[in-house]
């Protein structure tokens, strides 16, 4: 792994614990408008010093997050089809690595949808992402979508995310389940997850613990965080997990006031 490269990557696994926070705010690429995130420079500015980098896509990320701020940019660089489309799986790649140079993106993210109807064209779009953004020295995170036929659990998860690393990903985001162990297990590169849907806060903790735990290297949180009634608490919450070892209940407590329901 050449010196870029390596930098690059430690701006969003910190070489001091090998943990990383990451702040979701790219689900208007395919969702719209979410709720709580119709104004993202006003969701996301708060948020900002609490993360270790920000996955956002470039339409955000040029008229949205100041430059000033230098949060590391995890640049989502996939898409092409919406909610209201007949099928979620087929991307394609939508913006460039020269584009991801000229945004600073520290990493790009593309969504591989492994047992869907379009799983070969995003697995080999992820080999070639790999391929060029490497020339940079530009680590590629692969995000292990899963569709509403596909189910959550550790044999599809570990299926996934095993083929997204034998593609050249440095970094594979993909989602919590029971013997997440084996998931983490037989991933030879760092694994984080999805926090998914909005769930009270004492459940995304716990779940942030849980897959600490069993070998997540962190979370990629995003309405968690910024759809919760205090997002600045939550994310410093989910940040003493992650990187201060605190437990579930500790982080509730401390942050967002009283014991954990």
């Amino acid at each position: 792994m050449d010196w870029g490269l390596k930098s690059r990557m430690a701006d969003i696994v910190r070489p001091e614990d090998g943990r990383a926070v990451m702040l979701a705010v790219d689900h208007g690429y395919f969702l719209g408008p979410t709720e709580r995130l119709e104004d993202p420079a006003a969701a996301v500015g708060p948020l900002l010093e609490h993360c270790d980098s920000l996955m956002v896509t470039r339409g955000v990320l040029r008229n949205c997050v100041d430059a000033a701020r230098r949060v590391p940019v995890v640049l989502r660089v996939s898409g092409g089809a919406s909610i209201v489309g007949a099928d979620l799986s087929d991307e394609r790649i939508t913006t460039s690595v020269k584009e991801a140079v000229r945004l600073n993106a520290s990493a790009v993210a593309m969504s591989v949808f492994v047992g869907a109807r379009h799983e070969h064209q995003t697995i080999a779009g992820l080999g070639r992402l790999v391929n060029e953004a490497e020339e940079y020295g530009i680590p590629v995170l692969a995000v292990t979508a899963v569709g509403k036929e596909m189910a959550r659990d550790a044999r599809y998860l570990s299926l996934a995310c095993r083929i997204a690393a034998e593609q050249g990903a440095r970094i594979v985001k993909t989602y919590y389940c029971e013997g997440f162990e084996k998931v983490a297990g037989s991933c030879p590169v760092p694994v984080i997850i999805a926090g998914g849907k909005k769930i009270p806060e004492a459940d995304a903790l716990r779940l942030a613990a849980d897959a600490v735990a069993a070998g997540a290297a962190g979370v990629d949180m995003g309405r968690n965080i910024w759809q919760s009634d205090s997002p600045v608490p939550m994310i410093k919450a989910v940040r003493s997990i992650v990187h201060g070892g605190a437990g579930a209940g500790e982080a509730y407590s401390e942050h967002l006031g009283g014991p954990a329901a």
